[in-house]
């Protein structure tokens, strides 16, 4: 049983992931059993080249960025169990006890954070009552979202990235994935606001 699934190796993803690893010596994170789906053929970073996104040098690709980002997290939190090359179709239950099932296997979990883009391609069944289209994005683009308020589609899953309906900007999917790494955070710290930053002292 996982306490927390990511759905989604791109950037809110990822950044969420980097959030609740880096988090792993307090006290109330110690125990819990982190893993992301790092599927990321479909991501918007395939195709990207960044001259604007803080922290990153110029003419940085966005492949590079999936690549580099996956390696990270194994490097720095090899305890979040990354998933490679499976999709969600389908999530079934309730918190605190939900079913993720893929196109390989099922796994159950106690939350779920969805960070796998806007396209109108978007068919995890058990969502799809959820989806709406996206406030932020041009019409004729198509795009969706999830219906959420700060993130929370639902007790026990949250929403990031364009999915919950930013605008596709690195800074503000990276943001968004941060946000909710800190809700989880302060969820299982009993209600404590809470965050996690890494430090040289």
């Amino acid at each position: 049983m996982f306490d927390v699934l990511i759905i989604g190796g791109g950037v809110s993803g990822m950044s969420c992931s980097l959030i609740l690893g880096s988090a792993k010596n307090k006290s109330f994170v110690s125990d819990k059993k982190i893993g992301v789906f790092t599927h990321q053929k479909t991501s918007s970073l395939q195709e990207a080249l960044f001259n604007n996104a803080y922290g990153i040098p110029s003419g940085k690709l966005g492949s590079d960025l999936l690549k580099e980002s996956t390696d990270q997290l194994s490097a720095t939190h090899p305890h979040i169990v990354q998933i490679p090359n499976e999709k969600a179709l389908k999530i079934e239950g309730e918190f605190p006890n939900f079913t993720v099932i893929t196109n390989r296997s099922n796994y159950n979990t106690k939350m779920i954070v969805i960070g796998i883009g806007a396209a109108n391609t978007f068919a995890i069944e058990g969502l799809m009552q959820y989806v709406e289209p996206h406030k932020k994005s041009l019409p004729e683009k198509q795009r969706i979202q999830l219906k959420n308020n700060d993130h929370k589609v639902a007790e026990g899953i949250y929403v990031i990235g364009t999915l919950a309906g930013w605008r596709s900007q690195l800074a503000i999917a990276a943001g968004s994935g941060a946000a909710v790494a800190t809700d989880i955070l302060t969820l299982w710290n009993h209600g404590i606001q809470t965050h996690a930053h890494d430090s040289i002292r």
